[in-house]
């Protein structure tokens, strides 16, 4: 009977080990393919192949609730032989709390589409903390269980000699290198991480409304161009009420910045008049003012945006589009990153050439001086660093569409 119970205790034992492998392994897994997604350089970098990334990303998140299903199967039986050690306990439960928070707000994220802006913007703030919490303490958790701290022979520093002994004349333990060991990882993950997420944390967290976060863009602008654009009545105070959301800054190139000496505005192509402008002429265009939401393809959204610009239609109606015409091309001043609009698409009400955000000039971090505004799509529609504008006959793949973005970015 002894024999049997021990050949079940050691096939328990080995399925929790295989459990607790398969799961360190998800998390490796998962962390780095986050980092790689949410990182500027590997956005550029990798082009089409972040788009599969993204894919392993969320497969690899869906599988990681395999392990806590299969968990769930013996936590009975664990839960028991842990009765007398409260804190194994307790780490069981923050586990399986991350496990599934990051499974409830991935998947939420994963349909976007489905569950609507407001929802995924919650949800990548959710899996945010979590991943900035729960990272640190998984990595803590699996360095500090590994086998070589886990050998009586090699985890105790004892006194010299003899002069500290216990009441069986018995050597004292003065520390334990597991002890030690542990300490150092905890603080050099707090040194390493603890400032990064105190920066997210201050951006995030205290930036509710999102007017925190446009000023210090703001202030850190590189652009110099004047005359600084004088807002209308509409822009100032702002219309919506002010932005209500956070930025986040995403680029495929090195974020340019411009003088009056190097930027200027060209449209041109199948159009009846040509047009090029330097900055002085182009801010004495009329512009109008209207309020929208933003919403980015990676889940985020800043609300009730107050943009001031040149309606695109106008635009193409003052150059005056010939019948050959089918597409409206867009270049982006980082010479790099282009995007279309059918014609139809075009002469919404609301696509913007936009030059003022919430009252004030847009600053280079969020595209500007000049950007291109199409709020019922996903913000890679719409062209950062918009410096001209191209009527063109036939079709052209964009710089996200060439890396498997859809063309359809509808909303």
């Amino acid at each position: 009977m002894s024999d049997l119970l021990g050949r079940l205790r050691r096939g328990y034992g080995k399925k929790l080990r295989a459990l607790h492998t398969w799961n360190g392994w998800i998390v490796v897994i998962l962390a780095l393919t986050g980092l790689v997604l949410v990182g500027g350089f590997w956005r550029g970098f990798l082009g089409e192949g972040r788009v599969w990334i993204k894919g392993l990303h969320i497969v690899v998140g869906i599988a990681s609730i395999l392990p806590v299903i299969y968990y769930l199967l013996l936590a009975s039986k664990h839960w028991k032989q842990l009765k007398e050690k409260p804190w194994q306990r307790f780490n069981v439960l923050v586990v399986l709390f991350l496990l599934l928070g990051w499974f409830v707000s991935g998947v939420l994220l994963w349909q976007f589409r489905m569950v609507g802006p407001q929802v995924s913007n919650l949800a990548l703030a959710v899996h945010d903390v979590l991943t900035w919490i729960g990272l640190p303490y998984i990595i803590y958790h699996s360095l500090t269980r590994v086998k070589w701290l886990k050998e009586p022979n090699r985890r105790t520093i004892k006194s010299e000699g003899s002069a500290i002994t216990t009441s069986q004349n018995t050597p004292q333990l003065v520390y334990t290198r597991r002890a030690f060991i542990r300490g150092t990882i905890g603080v050099g993950l707090a040194l390493t991480i603890g400032p990064s997420f105190v920066k997210w944390l201050g951006s995030s967290i205290g930036n509710i409304g999102g007017s925190e976060t446009i000023d210090k863009l703001i202030e850190n602008d590189r652009n110099q161009l004047l005359p600084a654009p004088q807002p209308l009545a509409a822009s100032s105070p702002p219309l919506g009420g002010g932005s209500q959301g956070q930025f986040r800054v995403y680029t495929v190139t090195p974020i340019p910045k411009f003088t009056n000496n190097n930027w200027s505005f060209k449209l041109d192509g199948l159009v009846d008049q040509s047009f090029t402008w330097n900055w002085e002429q182009f801010v004495q265009l009329q512009r109008t003012v209207q309020v929208s939401d933003f919403h980015c393809v990676t889940g985020w959204s800043v609300y009730k945006n107050t943009w001031e610009g040149i309606k695109l239609k106008d635009l193409l109606q003052l150059a005056g589009v010939k019948s050959t015409a089918k597409t409206v091309k867009f270049y982006s001043g980082d010479g790099v990153y282009t995007d279309t609009l059918t014609l139809e698409q075009a002469d919404m009400d609301d696509v913007m050439v936009a030059v003022m955000h919430d009252g004030k000039p847009i600053p280079n971090d969020l595209g500007g001086p000049v950007r291109l505004i199409v709020p019922k799509m996903f913000a890679y529609k719409s062209v950062k660093w918009l410096n001209r504008i191209e009527l063109i006959e036939g079709e052209h793949t964009g710089y996200w569409e060439q890396r498997g973005y859809s063309n359809d970015a509808w909303v």
